[in-house]
């Protein structure tokens, strides 16, 4: 990654510390803010981080690429913040699990031509600094989503800092981008909590899971301030998709009503022939 020598990242959880971490191990010159002090410094202190930001971000005008690795809730204000600076960034970028909002936030500020949405598929249910780990984004797909306005070079531009990173960048449009990770990634979160709840109810602990109730349980211990903020930026793709799963369900709960055997099957057969068609 010998184009870019500056990187300031801004918000130090999973994403966002990963990304210091290796930007840092090639030698890269890695600035950033977190709302939590603590997690700057622990950064400096493990040398994934070479200087902290404060709140204005004003250090962050001489970059050549500044990441938004915030909640989707506060991504657009950061965006705006930004703005106000005479950025020399040539690449400005976010890695939120949504992208119509901050795609069409760009697009309304005076950075689109610069501004490239980034989602890396490689989350995990924990969060925070201390969970954060180089190669993380390893041979991971990075969806990427420009504004009308963002030109070719700066797309190219986001596409080598991914792969140079290890990961497999596609670009994508940012509407079909959120409705295709509905289905993906968000659903599959609201269907983990919603088997945990009625675990919950029902007086079962984890504990007592076998290997897959607790991999299907496992996104049920995700962050609900951060998944709050994208169910809800995502909540016109999730809503049909939770209707559509309602309709299968209730279609498996007829057939055991009726003790139809043959219907019990088909139900089941289905989900197995995605399974291996997958």
């Amino acid at each position: 990654m010998s184009a870019i020598e500056s990187v300031a990242v801004v918000g130090l959880g999973l994403i966002g510390g990963s990304l210091a971490r290796d930007l840092s191990a090639r030698g890269v010159r890695v600035l950033a803010y977190d709302a939590n002090a603590e997690s700057v410094r622990s950064a400096m202190r493990a040398g994934a981080v070479t200087e902290s930001l404060d709140a204005s971000l004003d250090g962050a005008r001489d970059v050549d690429v500044i990441v938004l690795a915030v909640p989707v809730d506060a991504a657009a204000g950061v965006l705006a913040r930004l703005a106000a600076l005479p950025l020399r960034a040539r690449l400005i970028t976010d890695v939120g699990s949504t992208k119509r909002g901050i795609v069409d936030a760009a697009n309304a500020l005076s950075l689109a031509s610069r501004f490239v949405g980034s989602h890396p598929m490689a989350g995990d249910h924990r969060s925070g600094w201390s969970v954060s780990r180089m190669g993380l984004f390893r041979d991971a797909v990075v969806y990427l989503c420009a504004p009308p306005a963002a030109s070719r070079t700066t797309l190219q531009y986001a596409t080598e800092f991914w792969r140079d990173l290890g990961a497999r960048p596609v670009a994508i449009d940012a509407d079909e981008h959120d409705r295709r990770v509905a289905w993906t990634s968000h659903v599959p979160h609201v269907v983990s909590s919603a088997l945990g709840r009625a675990l919950s109810r029902g007086g079962l602990p984890r504990r007592e899971l076998g290997p897959g109730g607790r991999d299907v349980t496992r996104l049920a211990g995700a962050a609900p301030e951060l998944w709050t903020s994208i169910v809800q930026d995502n909540a016109s793709e999730i809503e049909p998709a939770i209707r559509a799963i309602e309709e299968d369900l209730a279609a498996l709960r007829a057939a055991l009503a009726r003790s139809d055997r043959e219907g019990i099957r088909a139900w089941l057969s289905a989900s197995r022939a995605w399974f291996d068609a997958s």
